[in-house]
């Protein structure tokens, strides 16, 4: 189950959904435009080591951005797969984004807020700038919050946009283990950040069994370690976060 980290004790007001987006834009402006530039540089690199056109890798960030999804793409091309076959692989990939969303749109939310704009807000949700909104928008007044997303989404977009680009124009001189170690980089800082902010029985627990079970579950079934990691230990550790409030 997704659940982002605790909100902050303080109260954040930045004045009105202008200065909330703003701020959005200096939080992504530093550490988490950097990671995601660097990932995306090294899918660009990815897409055109497969003989992709530039515009194909362009196009799955305007439309996915979601880099597990989009590497899952990139892979099953260059292994000649079917259209079908990636279409399911994305989609079973990027099935993991449709809590967070539901969560984050439960956080945004304000009165008299048009609906498309929540529709936009959906789309843009990914694991970092979700992982930084769950922390901080909490302490903000519920008019500001989107604003505050959308801030960070709008720089981290941008930047993976220009990552993939500039990614692909250097593939021929980025050697391929440091192509795939920026990759890596963006689930690393995603993972910090959470872990950084884990309060919360069911919170420990889920970060700890899925440490310990995700590996596990790879040496049985590679092909399902990861979904039933997920859904398995976030499943258990959501009951017994349940169980224990439900004593109290």
């Amino acid at each position: 189950m997704a659940q982002g980290p605790s909100p902050p004790q303080r109260s954040r007001d930045f004045g009105g959904t202008r200065q909330a987006l703003w701020a959005g834009v200096r939080l992504a402006f530093g550490v988490p435009a950097v990671v995601l530039s660097a990932s995306y540089l090294g899918f660009g690199a990815l897409a055109q080591q497969v003989d992709l056109e530039i515009w194909h890798a362009l196009f799955s960030v305007v439309t996915a951005w979601a880099l597990p999804g989009q590497v899952a793409l990139v892979e099953l091309y260059a292994d000649g797969a079917s259209i079908l076959a990636i279409a399911v692989a994305v989609a079973l990939t990027n099935a993991r984004l449709l809590p967070m969303a539901i969560t984050l749109m439960t956080l945004v939310r304000a009165p008299g807020t048009p609906r498309w704009q929540y529709y936009l807000a959906a789309h843009w949700v990914a694991v970092t700038g979700w992982a930084l909104a769950m922390r901080d928008c909490p302490a903000m007044p519920p008019e500001q919050r989107r604003p505050f997303f959308m801030g960070i989404s709008l720089v981290l977009w941008t930047v993976s946009l220009l990552g993939t680009a500039l990614g692909f124009a250097l593939a021929g001189s980025v050697p391929s283990y440091i192509t795939l170690g920026l990759v890596f980089l963006n689930p690393i800082y995603f993972m910090l950040v959470v872990a950084g902010d884990v309060r919360g029985v069911s919170r420990i627990l889920a970060a700890v069994l899925g440490a310990l079970a995700g590996p596990l579950l790879y040496l049985a079934t590679p092909d399902w370690s990861l979904l039933l990691t997920g859904v398995g230990v976030g499943s258990l550790a959501y009951l017994v976060g349940q169980a224990r409030a439900g004593r109290t």
